[in-house]
């Protein structure tokens, strides 16, 4: 596995995902990356790792809906 650096395209490509998606994601802070100056920049060994937490449920900014239902209320 390379460790090279990908740029959010490349990204975007690798995961399937529009690159909106992608450069949301890293502004947001809940995509790994590396901050070279204006730009930004994805290590692949980081995006797997990442992938991995997210399959499994460990990333704090993984989110599973869960609804709340009132108390009392009938559905």
């Amino acid at each position: 596995m390379s460790d090279r650096l990908l740029t959010a395209d490349e990204v975007a490509a690798l995961l399937t995902v529009p690159v909106g998606w992608v450069r949301a994601e890293t502004r947001a802070g809940r995509m790994p990356h590396v901050q070279l100056g204006r730009y930004r920049r994805y290590r692949e060994t980081d995006l797997r790792a990442w992938l991995d937490a997210l399959t499994e449920g460990g990333t704090p900014g993984w989110r599973k809906h869960r609804p709340q239902v009132a108390e009392g209320s009938s559905t």
